[in-house]
């Protein structure tokens, strides 16, 4: 069954690619995504697609993936065991978005689909993926309203989805060495096939398809927000946490890394400029100190007030 449906997610990742693509670069307004194509010695390969010196993204990248092996990386297997020693095949599309304007937020997504075989058992198949949202200098509005449309993607699929899906966010992106979230959060899931496949193909196309909606409006409303040299300076800062967290903590990474895939598109979400200063911290008061009060769980739906440093 669950070979039967890979061609039909790997028809939708490549028109989400191209959706994703097509509106951002609308949105930049001066710059369209280079592609190239590649392939894996282990077999599969991908599309990848790169933004750079754009009107509005410094840096961005929209990849499809589809790799396919003879057993699955370690990472993979790391929280389930049962699945090592099986063949997989792993399809996906990811992007990460570098805006140049620090009031602007970093954003990154991904959708994936996981089939791993071994003879005489039936398959096992999951899907993956959400999107989460990453201010430098962050306003409430823009953190409500990222939430509400994730809300309004897992409506559909049960009350509980988005605050699971919500809390997983919360806990999965954040720097266990730094005590923070890496931003605001969205949604994160994974492992996610305790509904018919149909119903979790959905669920990954709700979650996909809604992206747009949660980011357009941010970044059209931050986009002529004046910045100067000491905004740019604590974003390249705050970037450093990112990498950070690509490096130390990510699975999507160490998947990439470990089952062989091309380094220069699994490091496409590094920022293009960040820095570290040695115990560096925000004056109290000042507008970089406002992001500190961001980095920890909140209700976003429910806030009513601007989050208050500790």
């Amino acid at each position: 069954m669950a070979h039967s449906h890979l061609d039909s997610v790997k028809t939708y990742l490549l028109s989400l690619q191209d959706s994703l693509c097509d509106s951002l670069a609308a949105l930049d307004g001066g710059k369209v995504f280079a592609e190239d194509s590649w392939e894996r010695a282990e077999g599969g390969g991908g599309r990848s697609r790169v933004i750079e010196e754009g009107a509005l993204f410094e840096k961005g990248g929209v990849n499809f993936s589809h790799v396919y092996g003879a057993e699955l990386p370690a990472s993979a297997t790391a929280a389930r065991p049962e699945l090592a020693g099986r063949s997989f095949h792993a399809v996906g599309v990811s992007w990460v978005l570098h805006p140049r304007n620090p009031h602007i937020p970093t954003s990154h997504g991904n959708v994936r689909f996981f089939i791993a075989d071994k003879p005489g058992e039936a398959p096992v198949w999951w899907f993956g993926g959400g999107f989460d949202l990453t201010p430098y200098y962050p306003y409430l509005e823009d953190a409500q309203h990222w939430h509400q449309v994730a809300q309004r993607a897992c409506e559909p699929f049960g009350e509980s989805v988005y605050p699971r899906f919500k809390a997983w966010c919360d806990d999965y992106f954040f720097l266990k060495h730094r005590n923070e979230t890496r931003g605001v959060g969205g949604l994160f899931f994974d492992d996610l096939n305790e509904w018919p496949f149909e119903q979790c193909f959905a669920f990954q196309r709700a979650v996909g398809d809604s992206f747009l909606d949660a980011y357009l409006p941010i970044a059209e409303r931050r986009r002529e927000t004046p910045f100067g040299e000491r905004e740019r300076e604590y974003q390249s800062f705050r970037r450093g946490r990112y990498v950070e967290f690509n490096l130390v903590w990510d699975r999507g990474t160490l998947f990439g890394l470990q089952s062989g895939g091309r380094t220069e598109s699994i490091l496409m979400s590094m920022p293009p400029i960040a820095r570290w200063q040695y115990q560096w911290t925000p004056e109290p008061g000042s507008p970089e100190a406002r992001l500190l009060a961001y980095l920890q769980p909140h209700d976003w739906l429910n806030v009513t007030q601007e989050p208050q440093p500790a």
